[in-house]
């Protein structure tokens, strides 16, 4: 390469090299945006487009959606459209003011019919939704969750003897104790029950004549100081706590029934 080509290219590699962003907007010295006109090279003729800032980018429109409102507040925006109608109507009863409350009315209770049916048919396709299967409401239902329950009551009365006993407090001026007495005391001879009968006011008992004098363990027991009588506590021999069944005269079943419920069914479960 000759001496006079070197110097040809070494002045064309010294020159200023033109921009390649052109019809752009491009900063001078001050760092102020100042706008160029498109180049016919790189623009018009190989048509390098937006990559070469040709063409200005298309800006893509803003699109603002409102905030949809929540359910909760949908449902009292209905219950206030209601009352308001409600309101006019009985203010000013005019026939437009009527048809306008009641029809708002009835798409209410359409609206509310289909919950209800909706609610039925998730309880028949989810079995551990359905209450009653638990506790049934049909007559032929209740009767056969009567009839277990009675078994497994008089299962566990059968064998409650080996850990529980009952305290029975009366008083022999007591006509509701001359009335429970013997019931009490059918329900301790069928299941071999031990029944410590404790006389509140030092008099016997015909029907427990192996009773005791009260000296304390009527509060003792946590009966509190109303001295209520005839009151049953139920004690676990166990673990030494006591479990008041009940005040006042009690059928044989609410005695069992309630013994089974404190011993074997925990809190909450039948219901």
């Amino acid at each position: 390469m000759s001496r006079s080509t070197l110097a040809a290219l070494a002045a064309l590699l010294a020159a200023p090299v033109a921009p390649l962003i052109p019809a752009a907007i491009a900063a001078d010295g001050d760092g102020v945006e100042v706008e160029r006109q498109e180049d016919a090279l790189y623009c018009k003729e190989r048509r390098l487009g937006t990559w070469f800032y040709c063409e200005k980018p298309k800006e893509t429109p803003r699109t603002t959606t409102a905030p949809q409102a929540s359910a909760r507040d949908r449902l009292a925006a209905i219950s206030t459209s209601l009352e308001e109608l409600k309101a006019r109507a009985i203010l000013e009863p005019s026939p437009e003011n009527v048809t306008a409350y009641v029809r708002f009315q009835r798409e209410q209770l359409d609206r509310s019919s289909m919950f209800a049916d909706v609610w039925q048919r998730a309880l028949w396709q989810d079995p551990g939704l359905d209450y009653t299967l638990q506790r049934p409401v049909s007559t032929l239902g209740k009767r056969a969750w009567i009839d277990q329950r009675k078994s497994d009551r008089d299962l566990v009365m059968a064998q409650l003897s080996q850990r529980y006993g009952v305290f029975y407090f009366y008083a022999s001026s007591c006509g509701a104790c001359d009335i429970f007495s013997p019931i009490l005391k059918a329900v301790s001879d069928k299941y071999g029950l031990s029944v410590l009968a404790v006389s509140m006011d030092g008099g016997p008992s015909a029907v427990f004549p192996g009773y005791m004098v009260d000296s304390g363990q009527y509060e003792r027991l946590g009966m509190g100081t109303d001295r209520q009588v005839p009151a049953l506590v139920l004690f676990d021999s166990v673990t030494k706590q006591p479990m008041p069944i009940g005040y006042g005269i009690l059928s044989q079943d609410e005695i069992m029934d309630r013994v089974f419920q404190l011993t074997q069914v925990a809190a909450g479960s039948d219901y």
